[in-house]
C-alpha cells in the first residue's frame, strides 16, 4: 500500500500557480489532481478520495475559506486536511478564519517550495498510516470474524464428534451385548444335543438294552448329530456371504423339487408339534432358472421358524404364485407373531423374535438373517407382516419376474430318497484324530467295505501305496505331510491317477475348497461327515480330474 501514488487536489484560479505547485509538488508519490475553481474542486471531491487538499483562498464566485466550510460539513470529506495558500490575507484575524473552517496549515505566497514539500510530505505520510492501520483494522475484524465462525465449527464439530462417539459406543455395547448373547446361546444349542448324544453313548455301552431301545438310541443320537450340523452349516453359510464366498449354482428347477426338498428338511419339526401344513401352488408347473439349494434352503429355514414359534397344533402355509413383477413365495403360520418394534430387527443376525424363557425355542438368530442374504443374491427381497403379538405372522419372499422359465415340458424324475448301495470298495481313511478315523472306518465296515486307516501323513502316503484303495478319504490337517500334500504325492504317481480323493476338514471356505481341487481331490465335505453321502461318492467313479462338483 506505501508503494501507491496518493490522490493531492490543488485548487487555485491562476493556472501558473497551479503549473508552479505541479513543479514544487512533482513526486512518483503523489497523483496531483487540477481545479481551478471550488466548483471542480467540489466535483474532484465527489468523485475521488483525496489525501490533502492544497487550497487557494481568494477566488472568484466561492472562496477557499467557504470551500472549507462545505467540504469539512460533509461526512465523507470532512477528515481531508486542507493546507491554505494566500498572497494576500497576513493578518492574525485572517490565519485564525482559515483555521476556523478547518484548515491545517496556513502558507503565505510565494509559497517556499521546501516547506511546502516537507509539510506535503508529512500529511501524504499520515494518510498512509491511516490507510494501513484502517486495513490492518479491517484484516483484524475479518480474522476475528473468522477465527469465532472457526471456533463455532469447532464447538459444533465437537458436539457432533461426541454425539458420533456415543452413538459408537452404544452400537459397540450393543454389539458386544449381542456377541455374549450369541456365545451364550451357541454354547447352550451345542451343549442341547451334546447331552443326549453322551447319554446315548453311554447306553449303548451296557448289554441289557432290547433292540427298540438300541434303535431308538442310534435314532436319538443320529438326529442331534444332525441338529449339531445344521447349526455350523448356518454359522457357515453366514460366514460365507459376510466375506462375499457365496455364489449362486442356477439351473433349470421345477417349484415343485425346491418345495419338496424343503419341506423334506422341516417335516420332523412339523410332525413332532402335531402342525397342519397346507401347500397353495398354482396347478401348472412352475420351472424356475434358479439355485434350487440355496431356495430350498430359504424355504426351510421359512418353515422351521414357523413352527419353531407356535403352539403345538398350529396351522402353517406354504405358497407361492406369479405376479406382474415377482415370483412370489410365502410362509404364512398362527404363531406368536412379531412385535412392531421387532420387524425392523428381525432380519438382523443373532436377532430372535421372542427370547422370553417361557417360549425359548432355541437357535442362533441366523436363519432369517441367512434368508435376506439369500434372497437378495437371487436378486429378490423379503418381508414380513404381523398383526402383532400372538397373532401370527407371513413371511413374504419376491424374486425377480426374469427367474420364471415361461413354459417348459420337463418331466422332473422323483427325488432320489437314499443312493443305492454301490460295490464293494478298498478304502484308505487318514486322520490325526484316532476317535474320528476309527468311527469312520467302523462304520463303513459295517457296510461291507475294505478299509485301511492311517494316523499321520507320511503314513497315509506309505499305506496308499502299498495297498492302492480305490478310494482315499484325507484329513486336511495331518502332522508330518497335510492332506493336500499326501493328494498331490497320491497324483504324481501312474497307481494314483484314477484314485478317487475325498478331502475331510473342519473348514469349509470357498478358499479351503479351491486348494483341495488345486491338490487333486474329487471331493472336499466338512466334518460331521455324512456316511450317506460317502456311500454316495463311493458307488460311481468321477469324471476326469479338474471337471468335478465339490461337496460341501
Amino acid at each position: 500500500m506505501s508503494s501507491e501514488a496518493i490522490n493531492v487536489l490543488i485548487v487555485d484560479d491562476e493556472p501558473k500557480n497551479l503549473a508552479v505547485l505541479e513543479a514544487v509538488l512533482d513526486d512518483p508519490g503523489y497523483r496531483l489532481v487540477r481545479a481551478d475553481s471550488a466548483d471542480q474542486a467540489l466535483l474532484a471531491l465527489v468523485a475521488e478520495e483525496f489525501a490533502l487538499l492544497i487550497l487557494d483562498i481568494r477566488m472568484p464566485g466561492m472562496n477557499g475559506l467557504q470551500l472549507a466550510q462545505m467540504i469539512k460539513e460533509r461526512k465523507k470529506t470532512a477528515s481531508v486536511p486542507i493546507i491554505f495558500l494566500t498572497a494576500y490575507y497576513n493578518e492574525d484575524q485572517h490565519v485564525i478564519d482559515g483555521y476556523g473552517s478547518g484548515a491545517v496549515d496556513y502558507l503565505h505566497k510565494p509559497v517556499n517550495a521546501s516547506v511546502l514539500r516537507s509539510k506535503v510530505a508529512v500529511f501524504a505520510d499520515l494518510y498512509r498510516k491511516s490507510r494501513e492501520l484502517e486495513f490492518a483494522n479491517r484484516s483484524l475484524v475479518a480474522e476475528v470474524h473468522q477465527r469465532r465462525l472457526a471456533e463455532q465449527r469447532l464447538v459444533d464439530f465437537n458436539r457432533t464428534l461426541e454425539q458420533r462417539v456415543i452413538e459408537r459406543t452404544q452400537a459397540l455395547h450393543e454389539a458386544d451385548r449381542r456377541k455374549n448373547v450369541f456365545l451364550a446361546t451357541l454354547a447352550h444349542e451345542l451343549r442341547n444335543p451334546l447331552a443326549p448324544i453322551r447319554t446315548a453313548a453311554r447306553l449303548l455301552e451296557s448289554p441289557d438294552l432290547s433292540q427298540s431301545e438300541l434303535q431308538r438310541t442310534r435314532a436319538i443320537i443320529a438326529r442331534q448329530v444332525t441338529h449339531m450340523a445344521t447349526l455350523l452349516d448356518d454359522l457357515l453359510d453366514m460366514s460365507r456371504f459376510t466375506s462375499g464366498e457365496i455364489s449362486l449354482r442356477k439351473v433349470d428347477v421345477s417349484v415343485q423339487q425346491i418345495l419338496d426338498a424343503a419341506i423334506e428338511t422341516v417335516q420332523p419339526l412339523i410332525v413332532a408339534k402335531n402342525h397342519r401344513l397346507q401347500i397353495e401352488v398354482p396347478s401348472s408347473p412352475i420351472l424356475l432358472h434358479a439355485d434350487p439349494v440355496r431356495l430350498s434352503q430359504v424355504i426351510s429355514n421359512l418353515l422351521t421358524n414357523a413352527a419353531k414359534y407356535m403352539d403345538p397344533e398350529g396351522q402353517i402355509t406354504l405358497g407361492c404364485h406369479i405376479e406382474t413383477a415377482s415370483f412370489v413365495i410365502f410362509v404364512r403360520d398362527t404363531g406368536i407373531g412379531i412385535a412392531p418394534e421387532m420387524r425392523r430387527k428381525i432380519f438382523d443376525i443373532f436377532v430372535q423374535a421372542d427370547q422370553t424363557k417361557d417360549r425359548a425355542q432355541g437357535g442362533l438368530g441366523i436363519g432369517l438373517a441367512l434368508v435376506k442374504a439369500l434372497v437378495e443374491l437371487h436378486g429378490g427381497q423379503v418381508d414380513v407382516q404381523s398383526n402383532g403379538r400372538d397373532r401370527g405372522c407371513q413371511f413374504t419372499v419376491r424374486l425377480p419376474r426374469s427367474i420364471v422359465i415361461e413354459s417348459s415340458d420337463t418331466v422332473f424324475p422323483a427325488t432320489e430318497v437314499a443312493a443305492r448301495r454301490g460295490p464293494t470298495r478298498r478304502v484308505l481313511i487318514a486322520d490325526d484324530n484316532q476317535d474320528a478315523a476309527e468311527t469312520l472306518a467302523l462304520l463303513l465296515r459295517v457296510v461291507r467295505h475294505e478299509v485301511h486307516v492311517a494316523y499321520d501323513g507320511p503314513a497315509a502316503l506309505e499305506l496308499a501305496e502299498r495297498i492302492k484303495p480305490d478310494v482315499a478319504v484325507l484329513d486336511i490337517g495331518m502332522p508330518g505331510l497335510t492332506g493336500c500334500e499326501v493328494a498331490e504325492r497320491i497324483r504324481g504317481k501312474p497307481w494314483g491317477r484314477e484314485m478317487i480323493l475325498i478331502a475331510v476338514t473342519g473348514w469349509g471356505q470357498q478358499s479351503d475348497k479351491d486348494k483341495a481341487q488345486m491338490a487333486g481331490f474329487n471331493h472336499h465335505l466338512t466334518k460331521p461327515v455324512d456316511s450317506s453321502e460317502l456311500e454316495h461318492l463311493f458307488a460311481s467313479r468321477e469324471s476326469p480330474i479338474g471337471n468335478q462338483s465339490y461337496t460341501d
